[in-house]
């Protein structure tokens, strides 16, 4: 008997959450605007979310082709706005600014990023304010930097030195960008060879996925609170993740604040000093936090631009010619390419904006989040609306730029001329991504090395697939392989880091 009752028991109660969520649902669409920005018909409880088919950003951008540059949805029983011009991006980020400058509230917020206190989920205010200068002043400044050039050198050699010449490039690149995280905050390495301790590291390669996974604003039980009554719901789901990740966190700053080794350097040891002096601005979970933001944001993103860089190459030899010319020419085949040279590869960094133009890491940016009544295109966009930017389908706006959808470098080399809003691929506005300087040494060097030192190949006569997957950073499809041959700078690789 009690086999049976359950169900009935469940089906009771998803009876009465479906009608709550119906009333809610319904009584929020009957707020009175003068001229809310158009939207396609929509179904009760799910609203628009019938319409989202993957990838996002291209099911956004045949909305936009029938609804305008600014049209409004129903995630479940949120609103969101999505705009699609940059006239419209340039409106947010400067009148709205301020209005448009926090963060939807969502479950992953909620719990892995410490109740909405990490510099990215953050509402906007003193808080997040304290956060920016800090990453403003001891992360993310030149000199900080500069403190960890050698390991960012020290990471890229490793690889090259694993490069084959059959190569598959879509796991060694997080590898990559994941040691150097690691290897700036804590002084240790998870991936490859020589990681730091087996256990500890598969420990972290596993939370790190399962973040990932979990990561984004593509979560049904965001937009539908019913789901998360769920018997072990993806909310629960996301509370087990939470408490995993900041105890391991938590073991990384315990372990560096007992160590005795004063030759450390790494990020947490310089702000657990600061915390001595000023432990109201430098807690755990401020630290944790900006690890954890730092993990997510600053690898994954830089790994998926390199894949698609070296794809793009190797789809237009010429191009990936011209790069080695460069290179060849300013820094030849005597010294490895330096983070200092990189302001002498013009080309090289054209091709960098060109990829970031047509495969954005974060095609649809960090999601905004409205304090406030607002117009946006002339339209009434209500207080706690979600408003997603759109940058590939601007990336890819034939009014905005020629021949839109071909991989051309050569049209950022008038260096004087300013993208405006057309080009967004680290956000804009006062919520804009704060590590850009950081992906850009990365990605710059990391790009440089490897057409430095290798010469490279399709795997066939075919073209690479440039198939856009599913997923927050729009990964590829399919992997990268490729055919490559050593160059002679490779023999360069058995001396000291300092004397190359």
């Amino acid at each position: 008997m009690d086999q049976i009752q359950d169900p009935l028991l469940y089906a009771s109660l998803s009876f009465i959450f479906v009608l709550l969520a119906y009333k809610l649902f319904f009584q929020t669409k009957k707020r009175h605007y003068k001229n809310l920005p158009p939207s396609p018909p929509s179904y009760p409880i799910i609203g628009h979310l019938h319409l989202l088919k993957p990838p996002l950003h291209r099911a956004l951008h045949g909305l936009s082709s029938k609804y305008g540059d600014v049209y409004s949805l129903w995630f479940g029983t949120r609103r969101v706005v999505v705009v699609s011009s940059p006239a419209a991006v340039e409106e947010c980020f400067t009148k709205n600014d301020i209005v448009l400058a926090n963060r939807p509230p969502l479950i992953m917020g909620k719990h892995v990023s410490y109740n909405y206190t990490t510099i990215v989920a953050s509402p906007y205010g003193d808080h997040w304010r304290n956060l920016r200068r800090i990453g403003a002043v001891e992360i993310f400044s030149s000199t900080r930097l500069n403190l960890f050039l050698d390991i960012r050198k020290d990471e890229i050699r490793r690889l090259l030195r694993k490069i084959s010449p059959r190569v598959e490039l879509k796991s060694m690149l997080p590898e990559l960008t994941f040691n150097i995280i690691m290897r700036m905050m804590a002084g240790k390495r998870y991936y490859g060879d020589d990681v730091t301790d087996e256990e500890e590291a598969r420990h972290f390669r596993e939370i790190m996925t399962e973040v990932f996974e979990k990561g984004g604003a593509g979560n049904p039980a965001d937009f539908l609170p019913i789901l998360n009554w769920i018997p072990n719901g993806f909310e629960k789901k996301v509370k087990r993740l939470a408490k995993r990740a900041d105890s391991f966190l938590q073991g990384l700053i315990e372990e560096i604040r007992s160590s005795k080794d004063e030759n450390r350097n790494t990020m947490i040891d310089h702000l657990l000093s600061l915390q001595e002096s000023q432990p109201e601005y430098y807690t755990d979970q401020i630290i944790k936090g900006f690890v954890l933001i730092l993990l997510l944001a600053g690898t994954d993103t830089s790994a998926v631009t390199l894949e698609w860089a070296m794809s793009n190459l190797l789809n237009h030899p010429h191009v990936l010619q011209k790069v080695k010319d460069e290179l060849d020419t300013q820094v030849g085949q005597q010294q490895l390419v330096d983070e200092s040279d990189l302001s002498k590869l013009p080309y090289l960094q054209n091709v960098i904006s060109e990829t970031l133009r047509l495969y954005p890491a974060t095609p649809l940016l960090v999601p905004h989040y409205s304090s406030n009544d607002c117009t946006i295109g002339g339209f009434d966009v209500p207080r706690d609306t979600m408003i997603l930017v759109n940058a590939w389908a601007i990336h890819r706006d034939p009014k905005l730029w020629e021949d839109a959808e071909s991989f051309k470098p050569e049209r950022f080399e008038n260096n004087g001329e300013s993208q405006g809003y057309k080009l967004m691929p680290f956000g804009v506005g006062r919520r804009a991504c704060p590590g850009i300087g950081l992906a850009q040494r990365v990605v710059g060097l990391t790009l440089g090395s490897l057409i430095q030192c290798f010469e490279w190949e399709k795997v066939s006569k075919e073209k690479v697939d440039m198939t856009e997957g599913t997923g927050l950073t729009m990964p590829k499809v399919v992997g990268l392989e490729a055919l490559c041959k050593a160059r002679p700078i490779m023999n360069l690789l058995s001396k000291p880091i300092d004397e190359i």
